[in-house]
């Protein structure tokens, strides 16, 4: 008779240990869900602290009212802002725990969070950033028919009722002449009505995304790394949904056009390519400027590999030719010119505390100001400051000449990178100008992608408690209050996950990580 053998039990750590990497790497389902339910809390609550101009309509709703004008609304909202924001972290990271090994199957995984997660954030309002109502305040200065390089938004009426920060009263836009055409037929569409302005402007930067997210994986598979990881890289990052979808930057557009150009070129090194390339950055150059940076690697590319030093000046000058041309073309038929070369001075003496020059010129100008005058601290800190600019450009131009030519792509981002770090002043969106490039050069799954991780923390906890619209006539509540409350949520949930979460915290500490994730039988 023959005896089926008993299967032997699971001792209790073994049956810990299954249990610990069924949570770690589960079904994605739930990570899905539970990041969508986080962008969701981050969408009601800017209903309450994001951004909105005295013109719109929307202010005398009375759901509106109650979230903006009353202390339990504004603190509530406050809440499920930073605790959305840190879910959406949470679940990002989770979703390449639960994709490893980033096969075949996983590429509609990770389509399935992107689009749940973004879903939300279209039907905010504005956050972390208030830049799209001076898109729209610009728009108003180039439907007046005036030049918005020598006319701050100042000079057409109310500006200030339609949102626009101050800063922009007088200051011409650092945006090329693309981008003002832009500004000016979302105007013409959207009239007075501020708020179709809004939308008009977010579609724009959600088209910046899809490009973003259509060029980022091809561009990955040319270079031999996997699409899949690039895109949940850059496109599923919750900092990167934040700041290009729901604060609606232009540099999306910039971006997803930059990176066009860069697919065409790595994919025909050769004339057609070229030309594409250097056609596509130079339309980028016309929305945002700083995208020049990235035009002498078109060259590169087009030079193709281990070319001589001549094919590659010669390569560089038909680039530049290029360029050049269309910039010109452009220039003319707006009438504006090169206008936007010194409207780049317009974020010019500006600096944050944590930017590694920014701190730099805090210490010693508080130094200098101790032992000396306020005058002399001033003097230091503008200073450093342009001397940091020029070391950035200077670094950014030795990567032109200096490296493999068979990874063109990653000094590209290496290049933007350093003008990045070497200024004063670095806003969280910068950072995705700069990391689409590594991303699909290979963002290693060590200490590069801990920073990377640490780095998204970070700059979303600055970005849910740094600009949020409280109103200035609450008696017992404000501005400062309410950043206060942000951060501290905020870096709690974010303390929890690197140091307590028993999923997240593996990212930084290897020995809890298992050494397999098969279970035991």
């Amino acid at each position: 008779m023959n005896q089926t053998a008993e299967k032997p039990s699971l001792t209790p750590t073994q049956h810990r240990n299954n249990l610990q990497k069924l949570y770690v790497y589960g079904n994605p389902l739930r990570t899905i869900i539970m990041g969508t339910i986080g962008s969701i809390l981050m969408t009601i609550g800017s209903f309450g602290v994001g951004w909105i101009s005295d013109a719109s309509p929307l202010n005398r709703e009375p759901l509106i009212i109650a979230l903006r004008y009353n202390v339990a609304g504004i603190v509530a909202c406050i809440l499920l802002l930073a605790i959305g924001g840190m879910m959406m972290c949470r679940e990002w990271l989770r979703l390449s725990q639960k994709l490893r090994g980033w096969g075949s199957n996983t590429n509609r995984w990770t389509w399935s969070a992107i689009i749940c997660w973004t879903t939300p954030q279209l039907f905010a309002f504005p956050l972390f950033s208030r830049d799209v109502f001076s898109y729209f305040a610009q728009g108003r200065v180039m439907l007046a028919g005036l030049n918005p390089y020598e006319n701050g938004v100042s000079t057409i009426n109310n500006f200030f009722q339609y949102g626009a920060d101050p800063l922009w009263a007088q200051s011409p836009p650092p945006y090329g002449t693309l981008f003002l055409w832009i500004e000016e037929l979302v105007v013409r569409i959207a009239g007075s009505n501020i708020d179709l302005g809004i939308i008009l402007f977010r579609l724009i930067a959600v088209f910046g995304v899809g490009l973003i997210a259509y060029y980022v994986p091809k561009t990955a598979f040319l270079q031999g790394f996997n699409s899949t990881r690039a895109l949940w890289l850059v496109v599923a990052n919750p900092l990167f949904i934040a700041q290009f979808v729901t604060a609606a930057h232009n540099d999306a557009l910039m971006t997803g056009i930059a990176l066009a150009g860069f697919y065409y070129a790595t994919k025909d090194r050769n004339y057609c390519g070229g030309i594409i390339g250097a056609t596509l950055v130079t339309l980028a150059i016309a929305i945002k400027p700083i995208a020049l940076v990235l035009l002498p690697f078109i060259g590169l590319l087009w030079a193709g590999k281990d070319a001589s030093w001549i094919r590659i000046f010669t390569t560089w000058f038909y680039v530049g030719a290029i360029s050049l041309a269309e910039l010109t073309v452009m220039g003319l038929l707006s009438g504006f010119g090169f206008g936007w070369i010194g409207a780049l001075s317009t974020t010019g003496g500006q600096y944050i505390w944590y930017s590694p020059m920014g701190f730099l010129m805090v210490v010693v100008s508080s130094i200098v100001a101790f032992f000396s005058s306020s005058e002399a601290a001033d003097f230091v800190k503008d200073l450093i400051g342009s001397i940091s600019k020029y070391i950035g450009m200077g670094s950014a131009v030795i990567v032109m000449f200096r490296g493999a030519s068979n990874n063109v792509v990653r000094r590209a981002g290496i290049s933007l990178g350093l003008v990045v770090v070497f200024s004063p002043m670095i806003q969280s969106w910068y950072l995705l100008w700069v990391i689409p490039f590594f991303a699909i050069t290979g963002i290693k799954t060590n200490w590069q992608l801990d920073f990377y991780f640490i780095t998204t923390l970070f700059f979303m906890i600055y970005a849910v408690s740094d600009q949020l619209d409280v109103s200035p006539y609450l008696k017992d509540f404000d501005t400062n209050m309410g950043r206060l409350l942000a951060v501290i949520v905020s870096f709690g949930y974010a303390c929890y996950l690197v140091f307590v979460d028993p999923a997240t915290r593996r990212v930084l500490r290897k020995r809890c990580q298992p050494v397999s994730y098969q279970l035991v039988t």
